[in-house]
């Protein structure tokens, strides 16, 4: 149960709704309990009519009351068992709703080598899954307990104040369930840790499946990918099974251990008024309903610790994320301005989850309102320079000053609020077009969101779909081309307005024309930002006010556009390379 006590916060919040739940279920039971009472009330005036003890009349009445107030117990025991559900299992839903803000905010901290390191479909279903099993502990777990107990608490007073003898052996098989419900718990609680783990690597799969279906159907592997979804869910199916069969257990056991209470109700009670220990017949009567009532309670009983194991099993999954510290840290509680100077001395980085060095020794300086343009041969280590700027990681050697401060001692949601990022795989929601556009600025008027889209030279596609703006995309905007794409992903970065606009190699998948429109659009909007373009085209760079080459992370050119290509080098090469296919298209 330790585990299960990092709950025990929102218990506390909303302690006031349990407790009226609490008060609630007992007038529920006391209301219930009054059924029997009745009943066997009733079988006494039947005995008595029998013998000849009372007159019709009086029998008649008499009966006609009985059963008009176990009527009304019972029209009042249901009112208040609804009132009981309504009150308990909303808390369940009230922290079902906490608990999944809190882990939404906790991945949201966390740092993007924990996003590198943990899949998709098992963070899913951490957050789906998982709080599910624990809400069923903090609703139906909680109120399925109180139920019982306070059944047995308010029943076995009565019963032993009727008839003790008879109590002690109705109640005798019960503490045979309890030795039972300790030892099969264990099993319980490992069996489901292994299929909620199990869960996580099916989500996992079916989610990596789903989003590179293109890819699968490209290289025609759906049988492959078919027969390795089939053998997961083979392994799951076999998990879930044998923690079934040990769940299956407790029903037939409690229900012979229900039927040997009613033998020992019948022989011992009969036994009993046939001696005269017990005076009325219908008190016999009573005790087999009141061991009828206490079935299902003790039937759920197993059922509610398997529920309780099993949050358990989830919540530990879940502390495990929620005990993860975010790598990168805002260690500055002040807000801060930020204007956009950029330097970067003898900076190092080596990436903690596959230690390749990505930077070794880049120094370079780029002031507000001035472009840099970055380019290099795949994995020189461009992109890991933006990833900095926006503090996605922590440099391990050298500094990064922003405006003359260094980079931790920034307010880190003030300096990414000021940053216009837009990466090579552009990622969009299914959303609208113009919901996707004001990801950018939340609160941006039609004009803004049609501005930026024009700026971004994507206005003209997106007003001969059908829906205009309105059209919904699918998902991560797959009906949508590789280079529309990369243009609301800029229009987003414009809408925004930062003072540092970071491109990392984002206009790969347009034309060349349309690259000019779009770079002429970018280099007037940016005059007094500080704009930094990663790229493989000498068009994208030439403009440009400083042009750095990177090669195994270090700067191995470093210039404008035209020392650079009047100087032998990496940069006239690609720039004769791409001069010379030019020429040939």
């Amino acid at each position: 149960m330790k585990e299960l006590k990092h709950i025990n916060k929102y218990f506390y919040k909303y302690r006031y709704r349990l407790f009226i739940g609490i008060i609630i279920t007992v007038a529920a039971k006391i209301f219930t309990l009054y059924t029997p009472r009745f009943l066997g009330a009733s079988i006494n005036v039947v005995a008595a009519r029998l013998e000849g003890k009372i007159s019709q009349e009086d029998f008649a009445s008499e009966l006609a009351f009985n059963i008009l107030l176990l009527i009304g117990a019972a029209i009042v025991a249901g009112i208040f068992t609804f009132l009981m559900r309504q009150t308990i299992i909303n808390v369940s839903r009230f922290i079902e709703y906490d608990l999944k803000n809190e882990i939404y905010q906790q991945y949201q901290r966390l740092s993007l080598s924990f996003y590198k390191s943990n899949r998709t479909g098992d963070l899913m279903n951490r957050i789906t899954e998982d709080v599910n099993k624990v809400r069923d502990y903090a609703g139906p777990g909680i109120m399925y307990t109180i139920n019982m107990i306070s059944l047995f608490a308010v029943a076995l007073i009565y019963m032993f104040s009727t008839a003790p003898k008879l109590t002690f052996y109705t109640i005798l098989p019960l503490p045979f369930l309890s030795i039972f419900i300790y030892y099969i718990s264990a099993i319980i609680h490992k069996k489901s840790t292994i299929v909620q783990e199990q869960l996580s690597k099916l989500s996992a799969f079916t989610q990596e499946a789903f989003s590179g279906i293109s890819v699968i159907k490209s290289y025609a592997i759906e049988p492959h990918t078919q027969a390795n979804f089939r053998t997961l869910s083979i392994e799951s199916r076999q998990k879930q099974i044998d923690l079934a069969k040990i769940q299956a257990l407790f029903f037939p056991l409690m229900l012979l251990l229900i039927g040997v209470s009613n033998i020992l109700v019948i022989y011992i009670g009969g036994n009993q008024y046939i001696n005269g220990e017990i005076k009325e017949i219908g008190t016999i009567a009573e005790f087999i309903i009141y061991v009828n009532m206490l079935t299902w309670p003790v039937a759920t009983l197993g059922w509610v610790t398997s529920l309780v194991q099993q949050a358990e099993a989830s919540q530990k999954r879940i502390n495990e994320f929620l005990k993860q510290k975010p790598e990168i840290k805002n260690l500055v509680n002040n807000r801060t301005q930020i204007e956009g100077n950029i330097t970067f001395k003898d900076v190092h980085f080596t990436y903690p989850d596959t230690n390749i060095t990505a930077l070794n020794g880049v120094s370079f300086n780029v002031n507000q309102g001035q472009t840099l343009a970055i380019m290099g041969k795949t994995g020189s280590g461009k992109s890991t320079i933006l990833d900095l700027i926006g503090r996605l990681y922590d440099v391990e050697k050298g500094k990064i000053l922003i405006d003359e401060t260094l980079i931790k001692d920034q307010n880190l949601y003030d300096l990414r609020k000021e940053i216009g990022y837009v990466p090579q795989e552009a990622f969009l929601f299914s959303d609208t077009i113009q919901n996707n556009i004001r990801f950018g600025k939340e609160n941006a008027t039609d004009e803004e969101v049609v501005s930026a889209a024009k700026n971004a030279n994507v206005h003209k596609n997106i007003v001969k779909f059908k829906k205009g703006y309105q059209t919904i995309l699918g998902e991560r905007g797959i009906t949508l081309s590789g280079g529309q794409k990369q243009r609301l992903s800029i229009a987003r970065a414009i809408i925004k307005s930062p003072k540092i606009f970071l491109f990392d190699d984002c206009l790969s998948a347009v034309d060349t024309e349309t690259e000019e429109k779009i770079l002429n659009s970018l280099f007037e909007i940016s005059k007094s930002k500080t704009t930094i373009i990663v790229t493989h085209r000498i068009s994208s760079a030439k403009n440009a006010d400083k042009i750095i080459v990177l090669e195994d992370g270090k700067i191995i050119q470093e210039g404008t556009h035209d020392t650079l290509v009047n100087s032998e080098g990496f940069y006239q090469n690609m720039y004769l390379n791409q001069l010379t296919k030019k020429e040939i298209e």
